[in-house]
């Protein structure tokens, strides 16, 4: 039966047992250190005392005159036992220079000869020694006694090893408390900033870290969507590869560590970045892109922070508005399908009344027409995407009742636009400009006056006798060797000075909310290929949008363009 595999030990509880042990250590290291150097110094200091002890009783005039008596122990034994007493020392032996003891503190030892060493003090040196005599191993100081430069006797005072170790044990219990109490202190610090290391890694192993980490790099590079997260000073935490590129933050650029103040993004993001509050599937733009903004905040911890997700809606945005075009046309061709059918019933009607020829002149005047205006939109605009999309847009002009005119200077000739020019970006260009140009005209102060003729574009209206009051949208579409020129003017009411900038924000708009981002997206197209949109008044009273975009190497591969397309929309 195989057992079960043991879990690794938490990173918490490993660095706990290292640092109890490492604790342990150094405050046994301590003690023990302590304890060396105290006994040292205890000996050293027991050495000094009686050293001390024994020059003064050799210094001492009346144990010179003591020794020239006939009986000197019997003054000097007392004196010598008063000196022990009041120095503390264990012994005090007078003796003479054939080491005879004159004084001991035991009486019956008195005549006997000093056991130790004493031929450096009858050369007239003092000495230190550790000798074992009548009363144990002892610390003893031997030193001669001088009278007239002579010397008379010798003078041996101690104290033995046993009250020196006695001084160090005592020492030693003090020392022994304050290493537990350094130890109990160091172990309840060390579990308590372990506890919190465990509470802030989860549990975990150094393993499972290092593992999560990887785990947690490899995840930040494959996601598309863009990352953000935000401390609570609202600085930048961490950012992935895919949040650099959507916020046009380069690879070079230091992001993390800065606020977002600094990034330079447009004032509507920034809020929403900044926001103490959720914020759910918010569409905000950048220079070249269109983003979803989600926003969440972190609770918890020491301080607040938020994580940011953005989301890449610039395709999407762009197939939304395609999307909008195709159910415009559907409708302006149901309409024309219903306007033809009229027309066919009106020819059908002249013919069973019997008048065919006047059947075959308003047959015939209806296509002349319809040809005349389809072929001067494809005779002056041979980019196929631009001509479909003005013929279908004065198709759903003529059902508001406006005439969507093309200038005559109009002209782009095939080949003029380079393969880098995103068809899709002139799409987005032209048709918001036309669409909010028809929204404006149709609401002009001068009204609608009927629907146009027909669904097609038609020339400047004095030469195709279009009425001067009638509701009218004017196309400017013009290719020269260095720029494209898109121009779009309307007879509305016009926009006023003061909002000329406020126009291209997203959300700015007239018909209310939901609306106003159709500029916005004209003026990012431009941006994204290197144009420029201005807003004036038109000749006609109402607005005119002028778009330039410079023409670049017009032998770039159609490849090249593809790659771009999808660089902007990844």
């Amino acid at each position: 039966m195989r057992l079960p595999r043991t879990r690794p030990r938490s990173l918490a509880g490993q660095l706990f047992a290292m640092q109890v042990v490492l604790i342990a250590a150094v405050v046994a290291g301590c003690a023990v250190f302590a304890y060396v150097s105290g006994s040292a110094q205890a000996e050293e200091t027991a050495a000094r005392q009686v050293r001390v002890a024994a020059l003064a009783v050799a210094d001492s005039p009346s144990v010179r005159e003591a020794i020239r008596t006939p009986d000197p122990s019997a003054v000097l034994q007392p004196y010598a036992e008063r000196v022990r007493e009041d120095t503390g020392i264990a012994f005090v032996t007078i003796m003479d220079t054939e080491r005879v003891r004159w004084t001991h503190p035991d009486t019956s030892q008195i005549g006997d000869t000093f056991l130790g060493n004493t031929a450096k003090a009858l050369r007239g040196q003092t000495f230190t020694e550790t000798y074992t005599g009548t009363l144990g191993p002892s610390i003893r100081v031997v030193t001669p006694i001088r009278d007239g430069g002579r010397i008379v006797g010798l003078v041996s005072a101690g104290i033995t090893v046993d009250r020196v170790s006695s001084q160090v044990r005592e020492q030693l219990g003090a020392l022994a408390l304050a290493a537990g109490g350094a130890l109990a202190l160091g172990g309840i610090g060390t579990y308590v900033v372990n506890a919190r290391l465990r509470r802030h890694t989860h549990g975990m192993n150094a393993a499972e870290l290092s593992r999560l980490h990887d785990y947690h790099q490899a995840t930040l590079h494959a996601v598309r969507e863009g990352l953000l997260m935000l401390d609570g000073r609202r600085r930048i935490a961490l950012i992935n590869d895919a949040g650099r590129e959507l916020l046009g933050l380069g690879p070079d650029t230091e992001a993390v560590g800065r606020t977002v103040d600094e990034l330079a993004l447009p004032a509507p993001l920034t809020g929403a970045l900044l926001a103490s509050e959720s914020r759910v599937d918010e569409l905000h733009l950048t220079a070249d892109r269109v983003i979803v903004v989600n926003t969440r905040p972190v609770v918890g911890g020491e301080q607040r922070g938020t994580v940011v997700t953005l989301r890449d809606h610039t395709e999407l945005q762009a197939l939304t508005g395609e999307l909008d075009s195709e159910r415009g046309f559907t409708q302006a061709l149901r309409s024309q399908a219903h306007e033809a059918a009229n027309r066919l019933h009106t020819v059908v009607s002249l013919i069973e009344l019997g008048r065919v020829e006047e059947a075959v002149d308003f047959a015939t005047a209806e296509l002349e027409l319809a040809q005349v205006l389809t072929d001067r939109v494809v005779g002056a605009v041979e980019e196929p995407v631009l001509a479909a999309l003005l013929l279908g847009k004065a198709a759903q002009a003529n059902e508001r009742g406006v005439e969507l005119v093309l200038a005559e200077d109009s002209l782009i000739d095939d080949g003029a636009l380079p393969p880098s020019l995103a068809q899709r970006d002139l799409v987005t260009i032209l048709g918001n400009l036309i669409d909010n140009a028809v929204d404006a005209a149709s609401e002009g102060p001068e009204g609608a006056e009927g629907p146009a003729e027909s669904g097609a574009a038609v020339p400047d209206p004095r030469a195709a006798g279009v009425p001067p009051g009638r509701a009218r949208v004017t196309v400017t579409a013009l290719a020269d060797e260095r720029e494209l020129l898109l121009r779009v003017a309307d007879t509305g009411a016009g926009i006023g000075p003061e909002a000329a900038d406020e126009v291209f924000r997203r959300g700015w708009s007239t018909h209310g909310a939901g609306r106003g981002l159709g500029l916005a997206l004209v003026r990012q197209a431009a941006h994204r290929n290197g144009g420029t949109v201005e807003l004036d008044a038109g000749p006609d009273g109402g607005a005119r949008f002028t778009v330039r975009l410079p023409l670049g190497d017009r032998t770039a591969k159609p490849e090249a363009a593809g790659a771009r397309a999808k660089e902007v929309t990844a």
